[in-house]
Formats: structure tokens, C-alpha cells, sequence
């Protein structure tokens, strides 16, 4: 219990120190802004309005200050370092130029992990999306769709390495003959089929590993089309019903049509997560069994056989590849922004 007391205390304590922190950065930062831009009686109401209009200028920067402060260490100094040993040898130190590059385009792991992320990004962002909207739809005319939803939902809840681990669970293999404590070889024992040991089966592997991360996203599409589907006016729906139109012709030809946008973007978000999928693939198979993805990848080049130059070519690809989906979505809701 003391333990839990000390770090309830600890967490109490830093939230405290960083509130006045906050509080005496934006406080005296304006009082310094204030004291040093300050008017006087003697100067000219020139000089006047030209410091007024100075502040008012200056003081949102010292708002976004902090945040433009941990941007630049968090994020764009660790991208511009990344590059820069992407152009060096594994220990960071001799300039190689794009030969990591080049060793990357050559190698068989990559070229594997390349074509197991692009089965992951055809599969897992169109069955998520899908599967979401038709929860959606089928959810808001059910008595009980709220608490459908929330079920649905829970997953987005659970880390992916304990998603993953509830998962082992059901694809958890045992030898013939033994009691089968993995649901899925339980069901095929049950049929009187033989047990599988179903994380080492090429392909089939990867397919297994992908409904694990279709399971968490669905509850993320889900929401997100659910409060699209409620902005579709009603009017629409009943004029669609009183000219004859069935339910599958309301679905395909106005619903779809009018949240067509948000699918889009619900789509491409869960593809950038697919390209950053590590955890998963890291906690059932590390790789292994023809399972290897870009971030595994990377994370082995890294961390495992410490070879900063090709794990750092790794990460550089994985973010060229993310950046024109991230481009696009911020372009498009720009775009969305302005119709309003």
C-alpha cells in the first residue's frame, strides 16, 4: 500500500509542479511583456499605438511558445536527426551517404515487410471502415445500439500489446492430443478437425494478426460514422422511403454518398496507424514466420542489432510513407472547413 500511497503523492505533486510551472511561465512572461513594452504618460500617442499593437503581436507567440518549444525537441529535432543517420554507418559516425538506402531496396526482410504492410493497409483499413459503418447503421435501430456501441467500442480502450495478449488466448496452440485451452482450436477440435498452430502459418498468420487491429479500429470507425449518419437530414431518408427506395438502396445511395468524406477520413486514418503497426506483430510474433512489418523491422535494426544508420533508413521510409496520407487528410478537412 505504501507503494501506491508514494505514487499517488509523486503523481499528485508533479501535476502541482507543472500547474505552477504554467502559471508563473504565462504569468510572468506577460508581466516581462507588459514591463518592457509598457507606456508612459510622457511618450506621444504614436508611440503609444505602436506598443499596443506591438504587444497584441507578440503576445500569442508567448502562448504557443511552450508548445512550439516541445515540438521542436519532440518532433522536428528527432526527424532531422533520423535523416542525418540514415546517411551514416551503423555506429552514427561515418558519413555513407544513400547506401542504407540502396541496402534497404536489395534487401529480402525489407521487400518482405514492404508486402506484408501493403496486404496490412488493403485489408485492415477497408474491413474496419466497412464494418464500422454497417455497425452504425444496423446499431441506431436497436433498443439496445447504445449499449452495442459501447461494447464495440471497448477495445479502443485496451493498449495493442493487451489486445494482443487476449488474443495469444484464442490462437493459443497446444500438441494433439492435449486439452486445448485456445478458443479457435478449441471450436476445431470440437469439429473434430486437428488443432493448428495457427501463429506459424505463413499468410494465414499475418491474416490472424490483422483481425487483431481490425477488432480495436472497427470502435473507432463505428463512432466516428455514427456521427456522420446522424447529420444525414431525415427529410432525405423519408422522401427516399415514400418514392419506394428499400433499405439497401437508402444505404448505397444516400447514405454512403452523403458521409462519403468522413469514410475517407475514418480510411486513411486508420491506414497511417497500419503503417506504424508495431506492438501487435512485436507481442504475438516478433517477426517471425513471415510476419515481419516495417516497424518491427525497424525496431530490430535499432534496438536489437543496434545499427543506427539502416534502422534510422527505416524510420525515414515509414515517414515518407505516412506524410502525403497526413498531407491529404489535413488538406481535405481545410477544405471541409471552409465550405462551413
Amino acid at each position: 500500500m505504501s507503494d501506491i500511497v508514494q505514487q499517488v503523492v509523486g503523481a499528485v505533486f508533479a501535476i502541482a509542479i507543472a500547474l505552477g510551472g504554467a502559471v508563473a511561465y504565462f504569468w510572468g512572461s506577460n508581466w516581462l511583456l507588459d514591463k518592457v513594452l509598457g507606456t508612459g504618460t510622457r511618450m506621444s500617442g504614436r508611440e503609444i499605438t505602436r506598443r499596443d499593437n506591438l504587444r497584441s503581436r507578440i503576445r500569442p507567440w508567448l502562448f504557443l511558445l511552450p508548445a512550439l518549444l516541445f515540438l521542436s525537441v519532440y518532433l522536428i529535432y528527432p526527424v532531422i536527426e533520423t535523416f542525418r543517420l540514415s546517411l551514416f554507418d551503423k555506429t552514427g559516425r561515418t558519413f555513407i551517404g544513400f547506401s542504407n538506402y540502396f541496402w534497404a531496396l536489395g534487401d529480402g526482410n525489407f521487400q518482405r515487410s514492404i508486402v506484408n504492410n501493403i496486404v496490412w493497409l488493403i485489408v485492415v483499413p477497408s474491413f474496419a471502415t466497412a464494418f464500422g459503418l454497417v455497425i452504425a447503421v444496423l446499431a441506431d435501430r436497436l433498443w439496445w445500439g447504445n449499449i452495442a456501441k459501447s461494447l464495440v467500442f471497448m477495445p479502443m480502450a485496451i493498449s495493442f500489446v493487451g489486445a494482443s495478449v487476449i488474443w495469444k488466448f484464442v490462437y493459443d496452440y497446444r500438441a494433439e492430443g492435449a486439452e486445448q485451452i485456445g478458443l479457435l482450436n478449441a471450436v476445431v477440435t470440437g469439429l473434430g478437425l486437428p488443432p493448428q498452430a495457427w501463429i506459424t502459418i505463413p499468410f494465414w498468420n499475418s491474416i490472424l494478426l490483422m483481425v487483431i487491429l481490425i477488432w480495436i479500429q472497427t470502435g473507432f470507425a463505428m463512432v466516428i460514422l455514427s456521427a456522420a449518419l446522424r447529420g444525414i437530414p431525415e427529410e432525405t431518408l423519408e422522401a427516399a422511403r415514400i418514392d419506394g427506395a428499400n433499405d439497401f438502396q437508402i444505404f448505397f445511395g444516400i447514405m454512403i454518398p452523403q458521409i462519403r468524406g468522413t469514410i475517407v477520413v475514418v480510411w486513411t486514418t486508420i491506414t497511417i496507424v497500419v503503417l506504424k503497426v508495431f506492438d501487435i506483430i512485436f507481442a504475438m510474433t516478433n517477426g517471425q514466420w513471415d510476419t515481419e512489418v516495417l516497424a518491427n523491422l525497424m525496431f530490430k535494426w535499432m534496438f536489437v542489432n543496434f545499427d543506427y544508420g539502416r534502422g534510422s533508413t527505416i524510420a525515414v521510409i515509414i515517414m515518407l510513407a505516412v506524410l502525403p496520407i497526413m498531407i491529404w487528410n489535413i488538406r481535405r478537412a481545410n477544405a471541409e472547413e471552409g465550405t462551413r
